[in-house]
């Protein structure tokens, strides 16, 4: 009988490993399969971490740049006085609103005033108005100066002082309250009507 079933099995061979696969190597098929697949999958990942990476920085950036407000910075500049040697002197300049933000800058009339030493000699007003967004806003002032002592000669201290108050518009959407201060010195000679050690801060 034994014999029998061992000549059966000579008949019947094992089929060639090329056409009917064997268990082993039908295994290390399937494991180099879920490699790959592991592999595509850590890499959608590590796409998926720089993206969310990338996503962050830009939302940084955006927020430290674009969404941070500034308070305007507000100067004197191109400032003359003219002395007519009759006690009328004339103070003339450009007011300049930088604002340094990326939206506008709308902001109330506001009056300034200029003193020598104590004493108020003169007031201008500065009109409300918008500034655009990383631009400078210039504005031309005039104020004639009353109770100016020496104004026929010699050196007058001036200073001028002023605060802007306004909202800064981000988008259409956002808005901040901001304010700008002004305070500027300077030296003029009236016998010669040049402006001197022009500073503000």
């Amino acid at each position: 009988m034994a014999e029998k079933y061992q000549q059966q099995a000579q008949g019947y061979p094992l089929a060639p490993a090329s056409i009917v696969p064997r268990s082993e190597e039908y295994a290390n098929n399937y494991h180099s399969d879920d490699q790959i697949k592991k592999k595509k999958r850590m890499k959608c990942f590590a796409y998926i971490a720089a993206f969310a990476v990338f996503q962050t920085i830009i939302i940084l950036v955006f927020a430290l740049t674009v969404m941070r407000v500034k308070s305007p910075k507000v100067r004197l500049g191109d400032v003359a006085v003219t002395n007519d040697g009759n006690g009328n002197v004339r103070f003339t300049a450009r007011v300049l609103i930088k604002n340094t933000n990326f939206g506008r800058y709308n902001y109330d009339s506001s009056m300034a005033t200029i003193r020598a030493g104590n004493n108020v000699v003169g007031q201008f007003v500065i009109p409300d108005s918008q500034a655009r967004a990383r631009s400078t806003k210039k504005v031309y002032v005039i104020a004639d100066l009353t109770n100016v002592s020496g104004t026929n000669s010699g050196p007058l201290a001036l200073s001028v002082d002023t605060a802007v108050r306004g909202k800064v518009e981000l988008m259409k959407v956002i808005k901040r309250k901001k304010s700008g201060e002004m305070s500027c010195t300077m030296t003029v000679d009236l016998s010669t009507n040049a402006v001197q050690d022009l500073r503000c801060k």
